[in-house]
């Protein structure tokens, strides 16, 4: 018997054009709209950006924090730390230099404050500086410790004919060579309807059945199968039928990471007009001369028609 599941936090309203909820990456995919937001995300934002957007940010914060405190030299008047030269420029750049020399505690000694003021200016400066490396020296750590996971799947789902009857298909592997132990996967499918009169599109939820949804450890690839039978709610539509449904599924994979020493996450999704028909997966691993197993990484999205006349 087919058993609907209740919304597991997508929402049963949807459209015609829906896109998809989780990204490739498996983040979010949802906009937020009047979410309220506080200097406790900085740190969990910043962690989770891409590096290029990390180390954007700090040479931004860097450089304005320097450009800042250079203006300010040159208003108490930029004799307080080095002769004038004369030109606005030539003396913002002095103003800067001595700014990237104070916060960052160099001190070369070329450039150095001689009034009150800007001794009070350098000394709150070098405050600055010292909190702020600690700032980044700690996102730093916080970026490379996190654990995550490295977890890669295959482009396509596919269905074939398996056993007396169809199934539904894809691969994922771990792209580290260390193992995952005890690995386990949940996968809900949704199925977007129009009701009745047709003005309107709604969601289903099912949780689907597989073969096998927890393994003892992963060496190699994993390929995880749903039998299209009695039970499952896919069984009533064709081949064709299903390369066009408006459907989605929503994979959750867990497991004990031993290089981290703790459970990691990762969730991705798929959905069904990434779906190929009548295909298999190429076998992803062989043997070399002495018997050792050789894992091709290459060959997780590889797919070959069946032949059935065999």
């Amino acid at each position: 018997m087919i058993k609907k599941v209740k919304d597991p936090g997508f929402g049963y309203q949807s459209s015609k054009n829906a896109k998809k909820i989780i990204n490739q990456d498996g983040t979010s995919n949802v906009t937020h709209v009047n979410r309220t937001r506080n200097w406790n995300d900085l740190y969990s934002h910043l962690i989770d950006i891409s590096w290029t957007r990390f180390f954007f940010f700090v040479i931004l914060v860097y450089t304005s924090i320097n450009i800042l405190f250079a203006v300010i030299y040159n208003l108490i008047g930029i004799e307080q730390i080095t002769p004038s030269t004369g030109n606005v420029l030539r003396d913002l750049l002095n103003g800067f230099f001595f700014s990237a020399q104070t916060i960052t505690t160099v001190g070369y000694g070329g450039i150095a404050p001689q009034g009150l003021i800007a001794n009070i200016i350098a000394s709150f400066q070098a405050m600055i500086g010292l909190l702020g490396f600690s700032f980044i020296t700690g996102l730093l750590y916080g970026r490379f410790s996190k654990p995550k996971a490295a977890i890669k799947f295959s482009k396509n789902i596919i269905v074939r004919d398996f056993k007396d009857n169809r199934a539904l298909m894809f691969r994922l592997m771990n792209s580290r060579k260390n193992m995952m132990i005890e690995p386990q996967i949940t996968v809900t499918l949704s199925i977007t309807e129009p009701n009745k009169k047709g003005d309107n599109f709604k969601r289903n939820f099912y949780q689907l059945k597989l073969e096998r949804d927890k393994i003892m450890y992963l060496p190699t690839m994993w390929t995880v199968v749903h039998q299209l039978d009695e039970k499952s709610p896919l069984t009533k539509y064709s081949n064709k039928e299903l390369k066009e449904l408006d459907a989605e599924m929503y994979i959750l994979l867990q497991y004990h990471d031993e290089a981290f020493s703790q459970k990691l996450f990762k969730i991705y999704s798929y959905q069904f007009e990434e779906l190929e028909v009548d295909v298999q997966f190429e076998s992803s691993f062989s043997f070399d001369e002495d018997g050792y197993t050789l894992l091709d990484h290459n060959k997780l999205d590889l797919l070959k028609p069946i032949d059935y006349s065999k």
